[in-house]
Formats: structure tokens, sequence, C-alpha cells
């Protein structure tokens, strides 16, 4: 599956790469390699992390799922338990 990121996004990211140069490198980059240095990173490592995104999903979603039985859980039988109480005596 290609990562790709939507165009606002890209532009943002490409923005942000630049000020990154400009603030703590010694020279700054340009718009064009910016963006390639994020396309590099997004086919690169972007999978990395969004496996990783998927994989901690996959654990919310399965605790969740274990959890569920507790959750919507009916005992049966209970009609007659509402007559078999005592019931208040009455004045």
């Amino acid at each position: 599956m290609t990562i790709e990121l939507p165009k606002d996004a890209r532009a943002q990211a490409i923005t942000s790469i630049e000020r990154y140069f400009r603030e703590h490198m010694e020279a700054p980059i340009g718009n064009v390699a910016a963006s390639g240095l994020l396309g590099y990173f997004v086919e690169e490592i972007g999978p990395l992390i969004y496996n990783q995104a998927v994989a901690d999903v996959q654990e919310r979603l399965q605790a969740r799922i274990a959890e569920l039985d507790l959750e919507v859980h009916e005992e049966p039988f209970q009609y007659w338990r509402k007559f078999d109480r005592p019931s208040k005596a009455r004045k």
C-alpha cells in the first residue's frame, strides 16, 4: 500500500522541513530538495510508522472486543427472580 499525503499536508511538511534546516542545520534546504527528502522519508520510514499505528489500533480493538461480553452481557432466566424477591410488608 502506497502512503500518500494530502496536497495541503505535503506542502506544510515541506515548509516545516525548510524551517528545520534554516534553524538547525548549517545550510538551508530548497523547496525541491525538501520535497525530495519528504518523499524519501514517506516511502522509506512511513510504512514503519503506519504499520505500528495499525498494530496499536488492533491491540486496542482486541482489548475492547474482549471486554464486550462484560459490557453487554445479560443473565438469562431472570423473569421469576422479580417474583422471588421478598416483598416489603404492607401496612
